[in-house]
Parts: structure tokens; sequence; C-alpha cells
């Protein structure tokens, strides 16, 4: 199982949502996961239920069992920046006093590879950092990445940085990153839902992301609505059974069957629905036809009626667990 997982999808497809599983569902007996933001939404503090993340790694949450943790940062370009500067130049306060003049992020607005850079090399840091005695300090660090039509220009640094450096230490952060980017250690996964528009810039997303050279993980199904009946039986039921939906509606103390009676009138609002759900089952078995096609394996994440809460992150993690993630 890669080491670097990075989540991205459509917008409204959930993938922070599915990130903040994922991490759960990989701290599993005594694994340590780090699952990091990086476009300053505060989306996973909002999930899980916590204070705004800082600039810095924290626990926020025990993986089901109570044997594995979950640490959450996240990452901010000024001070990625920063660091970076205080790392090859030594700048202390002078590179604090760049921040006050604003020259930071004017250096992050004007070169967006740069900026790129500083996130995802913050994130691959924290894959290879060991501890004193030699080993991983994260089994494995879990990237809520930006959406999917930005993704493969977000993770190809090297082409992004060059025309900004072709050789000093920005240069050489950027090959660093993308040696852990295009290596076994990571998975770019894409979150969708069964619908046209989210499938579709899923298919172009791994398009893009083979042509740039970068390991595509699964396709994550989300959101997926339990089928109560095939669409021939709703359908039979819409054409041909009219008096007998009435009649059942009857027999189960909803009013008299006869035209006008109670059950008689909500044959009609009832049948509607039917055939609304026909209709999604056949457009959702048109959209895993297209995911088939794709040659990527997939995880399946159901629709949670309730909402999403911690109680529904455990249950989406759990799920994601009976389909052999960590395995």
């Amino acid at each position: 199982m890669s080491r670097l997982q990075v989540v991205s999808g459509k917008g409204g497809t959930g993938k922070t949502t599915v990130a903040a599983a994922l991490a759960l569902a990989l701290a599993r007996e005594g694994k340590r996961t780090l699952l990091v933001e990086v476009e300053g939404r505060q989306g996973i503090a909002q999930l899980f239920g916590t204070e705004a993340l800082p600039y810095e790694e924290r626990k926020i949450a025990v993986a089901p069992g109570g044997t594995g943790e979950v640490f959450a940062l996240a990452i901010d370009a000024e001070r990625a920046l920063l660091d970076y500067l205080q790392m090859f130049y030594k700048l202390g306060s002078a590179g604090r006093a760049l921040k006050k003049l604003g020259a930071i992020d004017f250096a992050t607005t004007i070169a967006p590879g740069l900026r790129d850079v500083l996130l995802t090399g913050k994130a691959c840091e924290a894959v290879r950092r060991k501890d004193k005695a030699g080993r991983f300090v994260y089994d494995h660090v879990v990237m809520d990445a930006p959406p999917t039509g930005r993704i493969t220009r977000f993770l190809n640094v090297n082409d992004e940085v060059a025309g900004l450096a072709r050789f000093g230490p920005i240069h050489n952060q950027a090959q660093a990153v993308m040696k852990v980017l295009k290596s076994p250690e990571t998975a770019v996964h894409l979150v969708t839902l069964l619908e046209e528009m989210p499938v579709q810039e899923t298919a172009d997303g791994i398009e893009e992301l083979r042509r740039a050279g970068l390991p595509v993980g699964r396709v994550v199904v989300n959101m997926v609505r339990p089928h109560h009946l095939d669409e021939d039986t709703l359908r039979a039921a819409a054409e041909e059974h009219r008096a007998g939906v009435a009649q059942a509606l009857s027999r189960a103390g909803l009013g008299g069957a006869r035209r006008g009676g109670l059950a008689e009138r909500l044959v009609d609002p009832l049948l509607a629905q039917a055939s609304e759900h026909a209709s999604r089952v056949e457009l959702e078995r048109a959209q895993r036809a297209v995911l088939a096609g794709l040659d990527v394996p997939t995880y399946e994440l159901p629709l949670l009626g309730a909402g999403m809460d911690l109680a529904g992150l455990y249950e989406l993690a759990k799920e994601l667990r009976k389909q052999s993630v960590g395995e």
C-alpha cells in the first residue's frame, strides 16, 4: 500500500470526507497516519469537530479499535516558504520581515508553481521523515488535494518550476518532490459520484495523470444510494399495475382503493417517484459502465442519510477497511 495517498475529486463529490475516512481506515493496529490539508479551507477541522488546524501536526482522532492515531496538518504556503528560506538561506528574522512586507505572498502569487512545490514538498517531507531509531514517523500520509481539474498541474511540480528555476535549491526541491510523487510510494485517488459530469471529469483526470507519469490509485465512488428495485420492476409497476398498487396501499390502511379514495390518489405521486428512481438507476448503471472502462480499481462508499458527522466518518472508514484498504 502506497505511503502517500493523494485524494482529489470534482467539487461536491466529498473528497475531503473521503480523505478523512481513508486516514482513519489506514490508522489501524498501531499505525500512525498524517492527514494533510493544502487548500486553506479548514474542512478537516470541521469534519472532526475540532478547532482550526495550525501549521503544526496535531493528533485529532484515534482509529477504530483504539490502537491507531490520526494526526492532521494544514499546510500554509507562506509558512512553508519561511521554513524553506530558513532551511536553505538561514534568513531567520529577515524572512519574517519579508512576510510583513508582503513579499512572500507576492512571490507565491506570481509563481504558483513555487507555491505548489512548497505544499507538496511539506507532505513529501512527512512521508520520508524518520525518528531517531530509523523508523518512519508516519506509516501513511493522506493529502486532501485540490480538485480534479487542477490535480495534475498541482502534482507535476517539476514542469511547473522549470521556467522558474533550472538549478539551485528550488530546482533540487522540485526534483526531490517528483521522485516521491512518481514512485510506488504514491497513489492518486479520484473521488466521483455516479453522475455524468463527475464521472467524465474523473476519466479526464485519469488520462492527464497517466500522461504526466503520475501514479493513479483508485476511483472512489462516493454517496452510493441503494437500489431497492431494478428499473424493469419499477417500470412494470408504473405501466401495468396501477390498480394493484392502489389495492396494496388500501390493504396497508391508507384509505380506499376506489377512484377518488385516498389510496387511489397516492398512486400517481408514488409511481412518479418510482419512475424517477428507475431513471436514476438506469443513469447510474451507464456511469458504472464508463468507470469500468477506465481500467482502475474502485472503492464504493454509501450515502449516509443522516448527513456527515464524526460517527459517519468512522462508518465510512469501516466500510473502506472491509474493501481491504491498507492490505
